[in-house]
C-alpha cells in the first residue's frame, strides 16, 4: 500500500532488537505512522514470532506479517563481538532503540545505556520486560501471562464459579507495547528540550496494573475485593448479553439513567422506568437478576436484525458479539478501513487490522507486511553502513549475519 502525504514519524529510525511480542508490538506501533523500523534478527532462526500461532498454511506464521509489518529485517548474531559491533554502528544515528530481553543482557552484549550515549546522546532506549529494571524481581522470566496474573486482570477475568480465565489474546504483552510505544513519544518529546535520550522502562505487570481502575483503593480504603463476574459488571444494569428469537446474542449496555428509559420505551415498558426497583442506578444494580429475566423475556420475541433496528432507532447501545467473519462484512469496518488487505507473497490477499488511532491529517498506514528474514541486509548493511559486497559476504560465511 502506498501513501502520498508525509506520515508523522517519518525520519524518525527505531531499531528492534526485541523478539517474541511485547517489544515487537512497540515498533509495529512506532511503524504504522511512519517510523523506519529496522528489525536486528537472529541470523539462524530469526524472531520465534515467525512460527508462532495455531494456523500456519505453508509452514508460515498469520502472526508474522502483522506484528511485523512496516518494517525492514537485517541479521547480527548479537552473541559475538562483531554482531554487537554492527549493532553499534547502526545505532550511531538511530532515534530509539527497543529491546525486551531480561535486564542485563544488554549491558553483557557491551550495548548498555550509558555505553551507547557515549556514541548518540540523544538515543531513546525502550527496554520492556515482565518486572522492570530494578527490583528484587526484576532478573526473573517474565512472560505476559504472569504480568496479567499479578496486574490484576486475571483474577478478574471469568465466571466465578471457575478459576482465574485469560482473555484469549497476548493482553499483558499488548499494553506493555502499548505503554513502552507512549514512553517512547514522551521521551523523545523530551529530547527535543535536553537533547538527551533516556530509558522507558515498561514492565508489563504495572501496564496491566495502569488498566485496573479503582481496584487497589477499593481494597485499601473501603476494604472491597473485586471478584469474577462473568458477562456482567456488579450494581451496573442493564448491561449484558440477552438472547434472541434466532438464537444469536445481543450486547444491550442502557445503565445510565436516561439510556435506560429509552429502552423501557423501546420495550413498550415505559412503567420500568419509574418502578421503585429500576428507577435509578443503585436501584437496578441492586436488582439485576430481576431485570435481566425482563429484558431476556423481551428480546427472546425478536430476530437479532429485528431486535438491534429497534435499539438503534431508540438509541440504545447494542451490539452483536463479532468474531472475524463478522468484522469483515460490518460496513462500519469497511466504511472506516479498519481492515486493510494487503498482498502475501504466500497467502495471496492477507487482511489484517488498520492503524489505530485515526488521525485527520497525518494518519498512519499498512505499507508492507512482515519481512522474510534478513530480506534488508543489503540495503542496511550495504547500502546504508558502507559495507562492501566481500565483507558481507565473509559476515555471513562467518554467521554473524
Amino acid at each position: 500500500m502506498t501513501h502520498s502525504s508525509p506520515l508523522p514519524l517519518e525520519g524518525l529510525r527505531v531499531i528492534e532488537l526485541g523478539q517474541l511480542l511485547a517489544g515487537p508490538f512497540c515498533g509495529q506501533l512506532l511503524g504504522d505512522f511512519g517510523a523506519d523500523v529496522i528489525k536486528v534478527e537472529d541470523p539462524k532462526h530469526g524472531d520465534p514470532m515467525r512460527q508462532w500461532g495455531r494456523e500456519r498454511p505453508y509452514g508460515k506464521s498469520l502472526w508474522w506479517p502483522v506484528v511485523a509489518r512496516n518494517k525492514r529485517s537485517v541479521t547480527a548474531n548479537l552473541r559475538v563481538a562483531e554482531g554487537q559491533e554492527l549493532v553499534r554502528k547502526l545505532l550511531h544515528d538511530a532515534d530509539v532503540l527497543i529491546e525486551n530481553f531480561r535486564p542485563g543482557t544488554l549491558e553483557k552484549w557491551g550495548l548498555s545505556p550509558e555505553r551507547l550515549w557515549e556514541i548518540n546522546p540523544g538515543l531513546v532506549i525502550t527496554r520492556v520486560t515482565g518486572f522492570g529494571q530494578t527490583g528484587p524481581y526484576a532478573a526473573r522470566a517474565g512472560y505476559g501471562s504472569i504480568g496479567e496474573a499479578m496486574g490484576g486482570i486475571r483474577y478478574t477475568t471469568g465466571d466465578p464459579d471457575h478459576p482465574p480465565a485469560r482473555t484469549g489474546i497476548s493482553l499483558g504483552d499488548g499494553l506493555a507495547a502499548v505503554f513502552a510505544c507512549i514512553g517512547t513519544l514522551v521521551a523523545l518529546r523530551a529530547r527535543d528540550t535536553t537533547g538527551r535520550g533516556q530509558v522507558v522502562d515498561a514492565a508489563i505487570y504495572e501496564a496491566v496494573l495502569a488498566m485496573m481502575e479503582s481496584l487497589v483503593p477499593e481494597w485499601q480504603v473501603g476494604g472491597y475485593q473485586r471478584e469474577r463476574t462473568g458477562s456482567v459488571l456488579p450494581n451496573v444494569s442493564p448491561s449484558n448479553v440477552y438472547p434472541t428469537a434466532d438464537d444469536q446474542s445481543i450486547l444491550i449496555a442502557a445503565n445510565q439513567d436516561t439510556v435506560f428509559r429509552r429502552l423501557a420505551a423501546c420495550m413498550g415498558r415505559d412503567d420500568l422506568a419509574t418502578d421503585a426497583r429500576f428507577s435509578t442506578h443503585a436501584a437496578r444494580g441492586a436488582h439485576m437478576d430481576v431485570l435481566d429475566e425482563i429484558i431476556s423475556a423481551w428480546t427472546l420475541r425478536f430476530g437479532a436484525g429485528e431486535l438491534l433496528d429497534k435499539l438503534h432507532d431508540g438509541g440504545v447501545p447494542a451490539g452483536r458479539i463479532y468474531r472475524a467473519q463478522e468484522m469483515l462484512a460490518d460496513p462500519q469496518f469497511v466504511a472506516r478501513k479498519s481492515i486493510v488487505t494487503l498482498m502475501h507473497p504466500d497467502f495471496g490477499e492477507f487482511a489484517m487490522q488498520s492503524v489505530v488511532p485515526l488521525l485527520s491529517g497525518s494518519p498512519g498506514t499498512v505499507r508492507s507486511i512482515g519481512p522474510e528474514l534478513g530480506q534488508h541486509n543489503l540495503d542496511v548493511w550495504g547500502s546504508e553502513l558502507g559495507l562492501s559486497a566481500p565483507e558481507i559476504g565473509k559476515l555471513r560465511e562467518a554467521g554473524i549475519i
